[in-house]
């Protein structure tokens, strides 16, 4: 039976009983769960596909933020644990990797760890630099956010857009400016690191220091792209995933 606080928090694109792994992703900052809604068609079948739906968006939208990130993280590990209970993957991109990071930590504190977490897009929290500098003001935060991903002009162009669109980035970017990282209790689980070649962002290199967030086994991977490589190598992506998909079900721990 699942629970009306799941529900709250997940988009289900594809959940039946023949469902025998649950893939649980995370949007990045200021993005809806619908920015995984293909993924089905990419994955085998027998894998659910849900994201998280964060607070000021869509369905959403009037729900308050949570104070910080790792309270963000509390919240969605309390709506995730009866799913914790099977076999679960984590995926998550740029803000969503650090989220799904957060949680994954904390359903293995309350005994039901996921059985992999991948993670895109962001520096492992114990290597985030001391005093840097998030956009804040929603000038600063628009122009970064068009800086990594130039389709997204249109949306602050147009003023009912806009209006729509920035409190959800405005919000997520306030989530990460107070997260402040550091260290963190190793995983055991496998962690499969993902990273665009020409992301402005987070460098492959950077990428490698999420071996140290676990005691299981480490991959990276790295896709043609910047930031936001995910879509134009969404088939890539996801046949890679597949293969750690694969690896979860037969019960296989190395990357």
């Amino acid at each position: 039976m699942r629970s009306s606080l799941a529900e709250h928090w997940l988009r289900r694109f594809r959940d039946d009983d023949g469902c025998a792994t649950k893939l649980v992703c995370f949007p990045h900052a200021g993005a809806v769960a619908g920015q995984y809604r293909t993924w089905p068609r990419g994955l085998p079948p027998d894998i659910a596909v849900m994201a998280v739906r964060y607070p000021g968006r869509e369905e959403r939208f009037d729900d308050p933020f949570p104070a910080g990130l790792e309270a963000l993280a509390e919240e969605i590990a309390d709506a995730l644990d009866g799913l914790a209970r099977q076999r679960m993957v984590l995926f998550g991109h740029c803000f969503g990797a650090t989220v799904a990071h957060e949680v994954a930590l904390r359903l293995q504190d309350r005994g039901y760890p996921p059985a992999a977490l991948c993670v895109s897009g962001t520096q492992p929290p114990h290597a985030l630099p001391a005093g840097r500098v998030v956009p804040s003001t929603d000038e600063d935060v628009i122009a970064h956010v068009v800086s990594l991903d130039a389709s997204r002009a249109a949306a602050f162009e147009d003023p009912d857009l806009r209006e729509a669109v920035l409190p959800a980035v405005r919000g997520d970017y306030r989530l990460v400016g107070g997260y402040s990282g550091g260290a963190r209790p190793p995983l055991a689980c496998p962690i499969h690191a993902y990273a665009g070649a020409d992301d402005s962002e987070v460098t492959p290199e950077e990428m490698r220091g999420w071996a140290d967030m676990t005691h299981g086994a480490f991959r990276l991977r790295v896709l043609p792209g910047g930031h936001f490589y995910l879509k134009p190598e969404e088939a890539t992506l996801l046949a890679d995933l597949r293969d750690v998909l694969e690896l979860v079900g037969s019960g296989t721990t190395t990357a």
